[in-house]
């Protein structure tokens, strides 16, 4: 081999491991990412919602315990567990949200391709032919030279005709000096954090309307129970006040006011199938079922709400995932920044270019048919009339809006505790007065069919106490579903079975996810 061809070669390598190792211990410019204040001010001991000592309601104990995994299963009903199994499974939003986050996480395989050369081949054969009528200042025709110095030419009554194979090897590789892919990787690291978060959430947000749908439908079968006994004490009634006029000692009136409770309640008691309906297709769509093919069996409403533990305000932001979410996407900003300034700076490229070149194929390969060619270049702008500076002042703005947005995020996620609290709250103490108002009404009942009986009070007194026990066993009912889904969204407020130790880390995203990963996943 040529000696300066091999002084060459090792002067070339040694360049590119000396930028090499330049590149591998660069600078990264940039701010350094660090989590703001979540608030201005240092966050409460306590809930303030949270129920007193001697409240009915009471709360798990110690105050910092938290649910963990399959949430639902506290309310220890089997079909709502069977239901919430197959949401998991077949939902399709939650499936959308999940290849958003494979999305995402191709992205970070993508920045990292930065940080290495490419390589790239153009083999090609070429044949071409001159003119003949072409022609040099002496007259003779053009002829063509060769690397070895050997000239074609040809007679001017004939055409010059040439070819050449070609097998190139290019390679080009621009060193990350100031840390600008770093932070391309780092962003896209954060951004496939976020998609895991924003799956997190959308799962919990699934998750808790199946529950919702499903208390307020067992809510209905409960309403249209206690209609069915309404129902059936109208007819009795009814038959009681028919007996009375064809014996000769009621009043034709009577039968027709107990005509129509009793219609009433009928007409009632079949409108209670709108909202039922409604509720069960809403549930189909929830677990990926048709609502054409999806039935649920109605039964008796007796869950119970359970103990929820709370815990304390400032463990609130280690259990939402949408705070998570809104975290993430401030270190993904910041990222943005460094990249920005990283145009500041100078790019490096190495290039090198070789192999081999002849107008035989049979000599293609040939020692003497080489070629090669290798330097680097610099680019460098020197004026962009502030386009650099104002690209880093925009990336600035986007971090400090996202900054806002995730303080705005935790207050929301606090509120949403706060309400719901009280809602449990209030709502508990709401319920034990209406049950009290219940036991009323149906003394009231029971007393004004004593007096119509014995002939002291018409029958339309008996009518006004009925709708009355009516009513505040339809108000019983109704706060009874309100208090489960108030238990469901208390829940979710919390973050579910959910806390930011289950986030995947910028390792876990970048890794290569295998089929059986995804099935797991999914």
């Amino acid at each position: 081999m040529d000696t300066n061809l091999m002084k060459n070669l090792r002067y070339q390598t040694a360049v590119l491991l000396a930028v090499a190792s330049l590149s591998l211990a660069g600078c990264r410019v940039g701010p350094h990412y660090k989590v703001p204040p979540a608030t201005a001010q240092a966050p409460p001991v306590a809930y303030k919602e949270a129920p007193a000592a001697n409240d009915e309601w009471k709360i798990a104990q110690p105050q910092d315990a938290m649910l963990r995994g399959k949430w639902w299963e506290i309310y220890n009903d089997p079909d709502l567990n069977t239901l919430e199994d197959k949401l998991n499974i077949d939902n399709q939003n939650i499936k959308v949200y999940f290849e958003n986050y494979m999305a995402a996480r191709t992205l970070i395989a993508q920045a990292r391709a930065g940080l290495y050369p490419t390589v790239g081949t153009t083999p090609a054969y070429t044949r071409t032919s001159t003119s003949a009528n072409v022609r040099n200042s002496s007259g003779s025709s053009v002829g063509t030279t060769s690397g070895t110095g050997t000239t074609t030419t040809t007679s001017t009554t004939g055409n010059t005709q040439s070819q050449l194979f070609t097998l190139p090897l290019t390679a080009s590789w621009a060193p990350d000096l100031w840390g600008k892919v770093r932070n391309e990787i780092r962003n896209a690291q954060y951004n496939a954090q976020v998609s895991a978060a924003d799956l997190e959430n959308e799962r919990l947000l699934e998750q808790a309307s199946l529950a919702t749908y499903y208390f307020e439908l067992r809510g209905q079968d409960a309403l249209s129970d206690l209609y069915k006994q309404t129902v059936e004490a109208d007819q009795k009634s009814l038959d009681l006040t028919q007996a009375s006029y064809d014996a000769g000692v009621g009043d034709y009136i009577s039968v027709v006011e107990a005509k129509n409770t009793l219609q009433t309640a009928q007409a009632a008691a079949t409108n209670l199938g709108v909202a039922r309906a409604q509720y069960l297709h809403a549930i189909a769509m929830l677990i990926g079922t048709s609502p054409s093919t999806f039935s649920l069996d109605a039964k008796t409403f007796d869950t119970k709400v359970p103990v929820i533990p709370i815990g304390l305000p400032s463990q609130l932001l280690e259990r939402r995932p949408d705070v998570a979410a809104a975290e993430r996407t401030m270190a993904a900003a910041n990222a943005e920044i460094g990249v920005a300034y990283a145009a500041y700076f100078p790019t490096l490229t190495l290039s090198a270019e070789g192999g081999f070149e002849s107008s035989a194929i049979s000599q293609l390969l040939d020692w003497g048919s080489r070629f090669w060619s290798v330097g680097p270049s610099i680019d460098e702008t020197i004026f962009d009339a502030g386009l650099r500076r104002a690209t880093v002042q925009q990336y600035t703005a986007t971090y400090n809006s996202d900054v806002a947005t995730y303080r705005q995020t935790v207050l929301t996620a606090v509120q949403n505790v706060e309400d719901n609290l009280a809602g449990e709250r209030i709502l508990t103490t709401q319920l034990g007065q209406q049950d009290e108002a219940v036991k009323s009404a149906q003394q009231y009942l029971s007393l004004e069919k004593g007096r119509y009986e014995t002939g002291v009070d018409p029958y339309v007194d008996v009518m006004l106490a009925q709708l009355t026990l009516l009513s505040s066993q339809q108000a019983q009912v109704t706060l009874r579903t309100s208090r489960m889904t108030t238990s469901v969204a208390l829940i979710e407020a919390l973050g579910g079975g959910w806390d930011a130790s289950q986030l995947p880390g910028p390792k876990d995203v970048s890794k290569k996810l295998g089929k059986k990963e995804v099935e797991k996943v999914n």
